[in-house]
C-alpha cells in the first residue's frame, strides 16, 4: 500500500505504530460475521474510508520506499504513484479518530482490557480518553499498583491531565518493561479522591514479546525517571 502524510501545518506529533501481522478490532467485540457489536466502544461508521481521491497523471521519476523485514527498499516509478481514478477490493486505508472511543467507565476501577481499540498477533493498543471516574461511593480513581508478567507497556501521553503521573507533559512516552512493578506517583493517589471526570488523552501499546530499545531512544532517555517514585 502506498501512502503520503500531508499536514496543515508544522506543529505535529507522530506516534507510529508498526505491525506484522493485521491490525483487527479486538474479538470480543465482534460477532462471528466480523461486526462490531453494540457493547463495542466504536462502530463501523466511525472508521472514515478515502472519500477525496485527488488523481495525478504525471509521468517523470518518483521514488518509492517499501519496507520489507526491517529494511528501506528504494524504487523508482516512471509515472505518479497517486495516478488512479479509484480502488478496489478490502485492502485500504482508513482512519479512526480517537475522539470517537466511547470509554466504558464503572463503580469500581476498570481493568485495561476496556480501553483496548484494536489487536494485533504481538500487541493490542489501547486508548485512555475523556471520561467519568469510578463512582462507587468507597473508590479511589488513581489505578492502583501493578506488574505486567507477560507485557511490556508503551504510553504516549497525547493531551490532558495525566492524573497517576507527576511531571508528565504532552508528547512524553514511558516504557514500563514487563515484570517491574508500576503505578502512580507519590501523592498521586492522594490527589484522585473525590475527582470525578478526567480529560486524559493517551495511547497505549501493550506488547507481548520484551521490546528492543533503540540508541536514537537512549539518547532521549530521562535516566532519572526510575528515581520519581521516591518520595
Amino acid at each position: 500500500m502506498i501512502y503520503q502524510i500531508n499536514f496543515d501545518t508544522e506543529e505535529n506529533r507522530l506516534f507510529i505504530v508498526e505491525s506484522y501481522s493485521p491490525v483487527y478490532t479486538p474479538k470480543r467485540y465482534r460477532n462471528w460475521f466480523g461486526q462490531l457489536l453494540e457493547h463495542s466502544p466504536f462502530c463501523e461508521r466511525d472508521l472514515r474510508r478515502p472519500y477525496e481521491l485527488e488523481t495525478n497523471n504525471e509521468l517523470g521519476d518518483f521514488l518509492i520506499k517499501v519496507k520489507k523485514q526491517g529494511e528501506i527498499i528504494e524504487m523508482t516509478y516512471a509515472s505518479h504513484p497517486f495516478d488512479v481514478v479509484g480502488y478496489d477490493g478490502y485492502n485500504f486505508p482508513y482512519a479512526f479518530s480517537i475522539h470517537d472511543f466511547e470509554p466504558i467507565t464503572g463503580r469500581i476501577h476498570q481493568p485495561p482490557p476496556v480501553h483496548q481499540t484494536f489487536e494485533t498477533n504481538t500487541f493490542v493498543i489501547c486508548s485512555f480518553v475523556p471520561r467519568l471516574y469510578d463512582y462507587h461511593p468507597n473508590s479511589i480513581p488513581a489505578p492502583y499498583n501493578h506488574s505486567n508478567i507477560d507485557s511490556d507497556e508503551v504510553l504516549y501521553y497525547v493531551d490532558g491531565d495525566f492524573m497517576s503521573r507527576n511531571d508528565i507533559e504532552a508528547g512524553h512516552i514511558s516504557l514500563h518493561p514487563a515484570g517491574i512493578p508500576h503505578g502512580p506517583h507519590p501523592g498521586a493517589t492522594e490527589r484522585s479522591i473525590g475527582e470525578t471526570v478526567t480529560e486524559e488523552l493517551a495511547v497505549m501499546v501493550d506488547t507481548f514479546k520484551p521490546l528492543q530499545v533503540t540508541e536514537e531512544a537512549m539518547k532521549i532517555a530521562d535516566e532519572e525517571y526510575y528515581k520519581s517514585w521516591l518520595e
